[in-house]
């Protein structure tokens, strides 16, 4: 049932619609209140009439996204980083072995955190891209994920979640010595705006029970994982598997990095911001790209 308010002689239908504000005057301070909340007796049951923000649903825009008017806070469901890529493997002419590449480490991450922004502010989104792996050799280093962010014009930085770096492989030679290969660093978490640790939106939604995102844990945040490096097999010809690439998140959401890929095979690229995969040996197979970084939120307003 429609329900309608007298506005300068027309009659208007109330509505939550983005922007639409209702008031009061307070007679003791003869000022306007703003109405957060209306209800009417329909049948002897009161009823919600009015709220003056519906919490938003989720989305995954980037670039400059505006904080509907009446808002005053973002939950993000799940973000993170992007993943580091894969080295790729190495043979070589009677060096007394062979070398797999190291997987790539993850991005860091948020998951369900809920920040304050400020109603009508231009957010500034970013997801990082997945770091580049590398096809192999002596000396190769993989690309580091790119970062994933928000920050607002009034609110400032919210968060900043580094990606994963890249794998790496130093000092080989084709008749030897063997290389040396190492993981890249994990990406890391850092959270600067307003979080909020309790609280209840208009519309009815109590923050803390938010838990639908991959850590399953309302209010979190952490570092990425490294992936997993196999060095180098004993023998002229051997074969070895590439390592797996770090998995992102944690919990029970935890998305796997990319698979390693066997002597002369493929593996896979890494997803949601975990790590490529490495190549593998001997013959030589490439390394994989990490996973693009990636953002879901929504906009509510808190009591």
């Amino acid at each position: 049932m429609p329900i309608y308010v007298k506005d300068g002689g027309t009659w208007r239908e109330i509505s939550s619609d983005a922007g639409t504000q209702l008031y009061v005057r307070d007679s003791t301070s003869f000022t306007n209140k703003t109405i957060i909340n209306a209800y009417v007796k329909d049948g002897g049951s009161w009823r919600t009439a009015f709220t003056l923000f519906d919490t938003t649903g989720y989305q995954t825009t980037t670039g400059s996204v505006a904080v509907p008017a009446n808002a005053n806070a973002i939950h993000v469901q799940y973000a993170v980083g992007g993943g580091g890529g894969g080295v790729g493997g190495a043979e070589y002419d009677k060096a007394g072995g062979e070398s797999a590449g190291g997987g790539g480490s993850s991005g860091g991450y948020v998951s369900d955190k809920v920040f304050t922004v400020t109603g009508g502010e231009t957010l500034t989104i970013t997801a990082g891209a997945g770091g580049a792996g590398t096809s192999g050799g002596y000396n190769s280093t993989a690309t580091t994920g790119g970062t994933t962010s928000i920050s607002g014009s009034s609110s400032g930085s919210l968060f900043s979640l580094s990606g994963g770096g890249g794998s790496s492989a130093s000092g080989g030679g084709v008749q030897g010595p063997l290389r040396s290969n190492a993981l890249g660093a994990v990406g890391t978490a850092t959270i600067s705006g307003t979080v909020l640790t309790s609280g209840t939106t208009v519309d009815g939604l109590n923050i803390t029970t938010f838990n639908s995102g991959p850590v399953g844990t309302f209010n979190s945040n952490g570092s990425g994982n490294q992936g997993t490096n196999p060095g180098n097999c004993s023998g002229d010809n051997c074969s070895i598997t590439g390592g797996t690439g770090g998995s992102s998140y944690s919990g029970p959401g935890a998305v796997s990095g990319g698979t390693g890929a066997p002597a002369g095979g493929s593996g896979s690229a890494g997803t949601r911001g975990s790590g490529g995969g490495g190549g593998g040996a001997q013959p030589q197979s490439a390394g994989t790209a990490g996973g693009a970084g990636e953002l879901n939120y929504r906009f509510m307003r808190m009591t």
